[in-house]
């Protein structure tokens, strides 16, 4: 009778047991299981935070798709006016417009400064000289011309471009965006913004309908700040 008992005892100590575990088992697994979807959770929320701090420092996303921005294709045009200064300070004083080949221009006289430190954006009202910003261009800027055509929106797109490409390695800071001097030309027929950049050995331009981050990546991404005449000039 006693083992009876003892042997009873002992089945229900070892079930009480086995319950005991079991809800252990239950109460890890809903912590371990809330542990990983907290943890999921997190991961997902920096990766967002990561792929928005991303998009707002990629010039693509602006403005419109290189698709929809009706760009011509880029020119390759032979470059000529390295070093040559002109207008004060120099030995042609007396020159202080220079008539340039293409427009926008790419390449040619200029003045005896660049614009310096030059501004990521100008207007119509405080841009700098033309002939200044063409020895910007045997520097290795990029410069990004807007005419009075472009509407302000876009103009706003071009100050958010601006900012962002010169965060990229490919300008190193050297990219300007300015208002165009229509005294110098004026644009094709429907188009509003023209690209221009110096190469050592080949000047490019490309003019488009519309502001589109995606060309002006791909522009400086072809024709980097390191392709220029004087990539060492300030």
């Amino acid at each position: 009778m006693a083992r009876t008992l003892d042997k009873n005892r002992k089945a229900r100590v070892e079930e009480m047991r086995r319950a005991q575990a079991a809800a252990e088992r239950r109460r890890t697994a809903l912590v371990v299981g809330a542990a990983v979807v907290v943890v999921l959770v997190l991961v997902g929320i920096v990766v967002k935070v990561v792929r928005d701090a991303q998009a707002e420092k990629d010039v693509a996303s602006v403005g419109v798709a290189l698709a929809a921005a009706s760009c011509d294709p880029v020119t390759n045009d032979k470059p000529e006016g390295t070093q040559v200064h002109v207008g004060p300070q120099t030995n042609q004083p007396n020159v202080t417009r220079v008539a340039y080949r293409t427009v926008p221009p790419a390449f040619g006289e200029h003045f005896v400064t660049p614009a310096y430190p030059a501004l990521p954006f100008y207007s119509e009202q405080d841009r700098p000289r033309m002939e200044t910003l063409v020895h910007n261009l045997e520097h290795g800027y990029t410069v990004v011309w807007y005419t009075n055509a472009a509407p302000k929106a876009q103009v706003d797109q071009l100050k958010q471009i601006a900012d962002r490409a010169r965060q990229m390695p490919e300008t190193s800071g050297k990219f300007i965006v300015s208002a165009w001097d229509d005294s110098y030309g004026a644009f094709p027929a429907g188009k509003t913004i023209g690209m221009s950049h110096w190469g050592a050995t080949t000047a490019h331009r490309q003019l488009c309908a519309a502001v589109s981050g995606e060309a002006v990546k791909k522009f400086v991404t072809a024709y980097p700040y390191s392709d220029s005449p004087e990539p060492q000039g300030y």
